[in-house]
């Protein structure tokens, strides 16, 4: 496993990513997009303070109801085609939440239009929903072509049958979970494990590792 992945948005304030590079870390996920309208304030300085610093970057997309293709197609208007793309599948605070088939019917659009599924991020909420729909095996489910990011923050992961391993394992969101809970030039913030090597995660950012 390799720690070197943060997910930002912004709430996260950073003062150097160069900082955050020299302690080890390699890859950046930033909140781009929420519902059909929202686009997170820092996606765009974030970004480029990434480019700056020589980090990979990703972008995710908090899944709400409604249109779910919609949803996805204001994502890669944001972020744009050939970023790594991710779902954020969990509770919705400020509204209702999506559902497991808005989910598939997301990332089934996303494939259409970049010819890659993005990610899925969730906790127990993606565990909840194959549970109520009876789904187990991979075969049921277009999520499962998804690379898994997980959210849990015990001592390892424990994931849904579908995915045979994790990708990524948000195991801190900077207050609960192990050590670390912070970086140099962020501060505390989401902390992410690689399911990998330094030398398999530029593989994976192109597509080749899953």
């Amino acid at each position: 496993m390799l720690n070197a992945i943060v997910d930002l948005s912004h709430h996260n304030s950073i003062t150097s990513l160069a900082a955050a590079k020299k302690a080890g870390v390699l890859g950046v996920f930033q909140k781009a997009t929420q519902g059909t309208k929202y686009a997170d304030p820092t996606f765009r300085q974030h970004r480029e303070l990434c480019d700056a610093a020589g980090l990979k970057f990703g972008a995710y997309h908090f899944g709400t109801a409604g249109d779910a293709s919609a949803q996805a197609d204001w994502l890669i208007s944001v972020a744009g085609k050939d970023t790594l793309l991710v779902l954020d599948f969990e509770p919705n605070p400020q509204g209702q939440d999506m559902s497991l088939q808005e989910a598939e019917e997301f990332v089934h659009y996303v494939f259409t239009q970049t010819g890659r599924y993005p990610g899925l991020y969730s906790g127990h909420t993606i565990k909840e929903a194959l549970a109520k729909a009876g789904i187990t095996s991979p075969g049921q489910t277009e999520l499962s072509k998804c690379w898994l990011w997980i959210a849990q923050y015990g001592k390892a992961p424990l994931i849904p049958k579908v995915w045979d391993k994790w990708t990524l394992w948000q195991y801190t969101d900077g207050g609960v979970g192990p050590e670390p809970h912070s970086v140099d030039g962020i501060g505390r913030c989401d902390r992410d494990q690689f399911n990998g090597t330094a030398e398999q995660l530029p593989q994976f950012w192109n597509g080749q590792y899953h």
